[in-house]
């Protein structure tokens, strides 16, 4: 800059020879151009931020520093943790006090940050949610409610899960009960052909459960006529005589095939024979 050039002020052309200024933008203005052009408000005090002044920010909200607190203790929050509630600015310890949860075991504020466990309204410090059984933390493992308890899923089943009469192992979801004993609905099967009876028609003997096809195969009495099993379980109707049994519709003259349900036959050997028929012999 030769002797006879001017450095001025952008805006109010005053010389800065000499003098402090500020740069922005590749422009100099002196301090109090600046300030007027430039300077935030502050949101405490409600006057302008100088230069000589640091400016404490939040969310485009301004502050001088000594201006930056807590708007319930009045502790500076300069370079310290802080929550904002309702355009205010708290200090941990005072937005804990007035708006954090409480532990529900403990009853102590559970700080902002911490981790905690929240269930049905309640929360819990992480080490204060704990087994009502084996008293150790849950965490983010899976538990159960009971009796006003919480227990994880382990001591849920030693404490209150049936045990399944087949497998022996804890029955946590959708059991059945059979002759007073719980079985898990993939172990409840028919003992002779090993298919699952949930859901299906089924009978038992000799306190086994059987299905019905195993049943009739195994106990059923056979039919004379077509030797197939006669099971009054699948709603058949039968004909019985002398110790021997026919399906309804096996209950036929041996030689002319007409039925004979409901009317009168005649025997011949282990034959039996329409009247008509029985005569001619």
């Amino acid at each position: 800059m030769s002797i006879m050039e001017r450095f001025d002020c952008h805006y109010c052309k005053d010389s800065l020879l000499g003098k402090k200024y500020i740069m922005k933008e590749d422009t100099q203005y002196c301090t109090k151009c600046y300030e007027n052009l430039f300077a935030n408000c502050c949101e405490g005090c409600s006057l302008a931020i100088g230069c000589d002044c640091k400016d404490m920010s939040y969310k485009d909200r301004h502050w001088h520093e000594k201006c930056f607190k807590c708007a319930k203790c009045s502790r500076s929050l300069v370079e310290k943790a802080f929550a904002a509630k309702d355009d205010l600015l708290l200090c941990t310890e005072c937005y804990a006090n007035d708006y954090s949860s409480k532990c529900t075991s403990c009853k102590k504020t559970v700080m902002p940050g911490a981790r905690k466990m929240e269930y049905k309204g309640n929360s819990w410090h992480e080490t204060c949610f704990l087994c009502h059984r084996c008293q150790q933390p849950i965490g983010t493992k899976s538990f159960i409610p009971k009796d006003n308890g919480y227990f994880c899923v382990p001591c849920f089943e030693k404490q209150f899960a049936y045990q399944c009469c087949a497998c022996k192992k804890a029955i946590t979801t959708g059991g059945v009960t059979y002759q007073d004993k719980p079985w898990h609905r993939e172990c409840f099967l028919c003992i002779s052909c090993k298919k699952q009876l949930p859901g299906q028609r089924f009978t038992s003997r000799e306190n086994y459960p059987y299905c019905l096809e195993c049943f009739s195969n195994l106990y059923a009495k056979k039919c004379v006529g077509c030797t197939k099993p006669i099971t009054s379980l699948a709603g058949a109707k039968y004909i019985s005589f002398e110790e021997r049994q026919w399906h309804s519709e096996c209950f036929s003259c041996v030689q002319c095939s007409v039925s004979l349900v409901g009317r009168g036959f005649l025997t011949q050997r282990d034959n039996i024979l329409c009247t008509d028929c029985g005569r001619e012999k």
